[in-house]
């Protein structure tokens, strides 16, 4: 009777396995272990033993090892045999391994990153996973971790910079347990994580702006305002850990890590503004803005002489830059403006400036106005003088070009202006012998671009005298010395230029030049000219050559051909008569082949041969 023989009984592999069998009887029974229908002992394999309980003994056993054993007992003396078949299992620890021992991702790039490793063992290990040894757990209402269905795959989703960490995943079954490591790291694009606003005086000594950034790797911080790039200039000195000063030194930036400092030395109040703060790294950069403000005591500008005259309305402007915002007064003699003393003043204020408007009524109301601003940081005063203005001086006349019934005068503008724009030019003119001046005005701004007046209605072949004089708010100014001109004759056609004519070194090319005759009377607008080889019957395009130009270029001419070339010079009273002439290309050079075997090089040119040029000119 078999008292004790479970069956299955399981075992680890590699574990000295005892299978139990124990038989009871009135008489002691013989027992033979069987497997596979073989007595064991016939096996011949030393790691089977049995002992001397009748247990069977199997050192080290293996998966192979794995079956049915057949424990059987025999009673000789009386003939039984009975047997008991005990399934023994042999279990299989697990093994395991990381696909990648390390990962990289990126943060708020990678949509998900999955991690994985394959294990073994029997039975079939389960998997599971921790993070820098917390456990790792699917969550219903969370859609962050995802296991495979065998737990051997762990899907991130959303990956960010918390995510990096070390991750285990841990196989587990009746023999054991074993584990595998996988590095997950997360590179970040770096973020500003810290930056503050900031306020100072001015001409305090220093202020330090800072600013911090997280990212993976470790970002560079680079500085910058609205006018110019700190961390691009020119550096006076450069140490590490990193240290930077402008050449004027008056700006110093510190990195050390994550962390960027940027000190202001000796604070003006033209620093006020934003700084803006850059970290970069090889996934990308972030950039962020604070503020400086630096408070000052009012700054005064504006025109110190203001001129006008009696009746004239006129501003004088106090610009006010400062912080906290001024409170700005006007004074006269000690006097706070407006007054009833001083009926014609009127104060307009903006953010900006203040404007005194004073309309003189005397000459007491001209001299000195004071602008006073004040805030908490202190104050600042500042003269402005009302001057009387006056008649501009004389301009001087340079040149006078006559023509038959016009004259254009240039000019050079005054030497003093009064004190107040140039409004007009009036022109004065007469022909000797006469009383009375004819007049007119000119535009100031005109007149000025162009340097010149232009009198009209002249009779011609007469001896004119012309003066000039300019005119401001003030008034008519003094009148400059008289020049004295005659005009031509009335106007008629222009003469026919002059021509000759240079054939160019290369053969089918000439220079011909235009000799200005007689103009007519009135400028040369420009010149005419056309040409053609004779044995054609089109003419080349008209050329128009401007008036100031005393050649012109023909160019690709047909080798060994007459050509004729006409030329007209305009007016604005008409054309004049043609201007002829004619001439011959050279002709087309020869290249000839040098005599076999001579000394001399392989070939040579034929000497250009040039035609004789016949220059004909006609009137």
């Amino acid at each position: 009777m078999f008292k004790n023989a479970p069956t299955p009984q399981e075992f680890k592999e590699g574990d000295d396995a005892v299978i139990v069998c124990d038989v009871v009887s009135s008489l002691p029974p013989t027992i033979i272990w069987k497997h596979k229908g073989r007595d064991v002992i016939l096996k011949k394999d030393v790691r089977f033993i049995v002992l001397s309980n009748n247990y069977l003994q199997i050192r080290g056993i293996k998966k192979t090892d794995e079956g049915t054993y057949r424990c059987e007992g025999r009673i000789l003396a009386r003939g039984e045999i009975n047997f008991k078949d005990i399934q023994v299992i042999v279990n299989v620890p697990p093994s395991v391994r990381a696909r990648q021992s390390t990962m990289n991702a990126t943060a708020h790039l990678s949509p998900s990153v999955t991690l994985a490793c394959d294990a073994d063992g029997f039975p079939e290990p389960t998997v599971t996973w921790t993070k820098d040894g917390e456990p790792v757990e699917e969550v219903e209402d969370e859609d962050k971790y995802s296991l495979s269905p065998d737990g051997s795959e762990l899907l991130i989703r959303r990956v960010d910079k918390g995510d990096e960490a070390e991750y285990i995943c841990i196989a587990e079954n009746k023999a054991g347990e074993a584990d595998a490591t996988i590095h997950l790291k997360v590179f970040a694009k770096p973020k500003i994580t810290y930056v503050e606003n900031k306020t100072a005086m001015e001409l305090e000594d220093q202020i330090t702006l800072t600013c911090e950034a997280s990212g993976d790797p470790i970002p560079s911080i680079t500085w910058r305002t609205s006018t110019r790039n700190i961390s691009n200039e020119e550096k006076a000195s450069w140490t590490r850990p990193e240290k930077q000063e402008t050449l004027d030194g008056r700006i110093v930036v510190r990195s050390h890590a994550r962390v960027s400092s940027l000190t202001l030395k000796d604070i003006q109040y033209t620093d006020a503004g934003e700084y803006v703060c850059t970290a970069s790294n090889t996934i990308g950069q972030d950039s962020q803005a604070m503020y400086l403000e630096v408070q000052y005591a009012p700054k005064l500008q504006g025109p110190v002489a203001v001129y006008t005259w009696e009746g004239n309305q006129v501003n004088i402007t106090c610009e006010v830059f400062a912080y906290p915002s001024a409170v700005i007064s006007w004074f006269r003699d000690g006097q706070l403006l407006p007054s009833s003393n001083y009926s014609n003043i009127k104060i307009y204020n903006t953010p900006s400036a203040s404007y005194l408007e004073v309309t003189p009524d005397s000459e007491n109301d001209f001299g000195n106005y004071n602008c006073t601003a004040v805030n908490r940081i202190g104050q600042e005063s500042s003269e402005f003088i009302l001057v009387q203005a006056d008649t501009p001086s004389s301009p001087s006349i340079g040149r006078v070009e006559p023509y038959s019934s016009s004259a254009q005068v240039e000019f050079d503008e005054p030497e003093a202006t009064g004190g107040v724009p140039i409004l007009r030019y009036k022109a004065e003119w007469r022909a000797l012998g006469e009383g009375d001046w004819h007049t007119r005005l000119y535009d100031a701004k005109e007149a000025n671009v162009e340097g010149m007046v232009t009198i009209t209605g002249l009779r011609p072949e007469t001896t004119y005298a012309v003066r000039l004089s300019a005119v401001n708010g003030k008034g008519v100014g003094e009148l400059s010395l008289p020049a004295e001109f005659k005009t031509q004759p009335v106007p008629g056609e222009p003469s026919a230029p002059k021509l000759e004519g240079h054939i160019g070194e290369d053969g089918n090319s000439i220079k011909v030049n235009v000799i200005k005759q007689d103009d007519g009377g009135s400028p040369i607008r420009h010149y005419l000219i056309k040409y053609k080889a004779k044995h054609s019957s089109e003419w080349k395009p008209e050329i128009r050559l401007p008036s100031g130009s005393d050649h012109v270029m023909l160019k690709s001419l047909d080798w060994n051909a007459d050509y004729e070339v006409y030329v007209v010079a305009e007016n604005q009273q008409g054309k004049s008569k043609p201007a002829h002439y004619a001439f011959r290309t050279s002709a087309q050079p020869t290249v000839i082949p040098a005599t076999l075997g001579s000394p001399s090089t392989s070939s040579s040119f034929v000497s250009l041969l040039l035609s004789a040029v016949t220059l004909l000119l006609l009137c």
